[in-house]
C-alpha cells in the first residue's frame, strides 16, 4: 500500500542540521497493523508525517498505491490526505467552536463521503457511546470523550490508511483500552494502521513492530 524508499529528512536548526530520518526504507502492506516505537527523538513522528504527505523528505520517494505522493501538486497531495488518510494525534485538533457532530461532519465533507452524513455520524457516536455528547463542544467533554470524537472524525470518511501518533498519551488506562479496541476493530474491517506509541501495553496490538533509533529502523518483525 505505502512504500518509503531511501528516505532521509534533515532539519536545519540554529545549532546545525538535525537528521530525523536516515535513508529509511519501510513498506506497509494493505491491511497491516504496524506499531512504531523507539526513544524520544528517534524519528517516529517525522516518519508518520512523511507517510501522511505532511512532511516532504529531503530525497527518496514515498509511494501510495504506486503513486509518488511527493511528485503530486500540493492540491493533489491534499486530495490524497483527504480521501485516503485518517490522522489521530495526541493533540486532538478538534475545532473548539464546533459541536462533536460538526467536528465529525467536517471530515465527511472534506473526505467527500458519498453516504448519509447524519447516519454515519450517528453510527459512529453510538459505537463510541457518545450519543449524549453529540451537540457538545470539546470544552464540554472530558479528555477521553474528546479523544473518541477525534477517532470518530479520523475514520468517518472510511480512509484506507490510519496514522496515529501517541493517541493514548493523555488517556487513563480504561480509556486507552477502549481506544485500542477501536483500532483493532478498524483493522479487522480492512483498514491499514500505523501507530506510533510509547505505551508498552499497546505494543502487542499490531501484527508487526518497527523500532526506530536515530532515524533508522533497527527492528522490523
Amino acid at each position: 500500500m505505502i512504500d518509503a524508499c531511501n528516505v532521509p529528512k534533515e532539519f536545519r536548526t540554529s545549532a546545525g542540521p538535525v537528521r530525523a530520518l536516515d535513508d529509511l526504507n519501510l513498506t506497509v502492506q494493505s491491511g497491516e497493523f504496524v506499531i512504531v516505537h523507539g526513544a524520544s527523538g528517534s524519528g517516529k513522528t517525522t516518519l508518520l508525517q512523511t507517510l501522511g504527505g505532511m512532511q516532504r523528505p529531503s530525497s527518496g520517494s514515498v509511494e501510495f498505491q504506486s503513486q509518488n505522493i511527493y511528485g503530486l501538486t500540493a492540491g493533489r497531495r491534499n486530495g490524497y490526505r483527504q480521501r485516503h488518510v485518517g490522522f489521530i494525534f495526541q493533540k486532538l485538533f478538534l475545532v473548539p467552536y464546533l459541536s462533536a457532530f460538526d467536528n465529525i461532519r467536517l471530515a465527511l465533507v472534506v473526505g467527500r463521503y458519498g453516504g448519509s452524513h447524519r447516519q454515519r455520524i450517528h453510527d459512529l457516536v453510538e459505537r463510541f457511546g457518545l450519543v449524549d455528547r453529540l451537540h457538545h463542544r470539546p470544552a464540554e467533554m472530558s479528555v477521553g470523550e474528546q479523544q473518541r470524537i477525534a477517532a470518530a472524525r479520523a475514520v468517518a470518511a472510511e480512509p484506507d490508511l490510519i496514522l496515529a501518533d501517541e493517541p493514548t498519551g493523555n488517556l487513563d488506562r480504561a480509556n486507552s483500552d477502549v481506544f485500542a479496541e477501536f483500532l483493532q476493530e478498524e483493522n479487522r474491517q480492512g483498514r491499514t494502521i500505523v501507530l506510533v506509541t510509547h505505551s508498552d501495553h499497546l505494543l502487542d496490538l499490531g501484527n508487526r513492530r518497527v523500532k526506530l533509533a536515530s532515524g533508522r529502523i533497527v527492528e522490523n518483525n
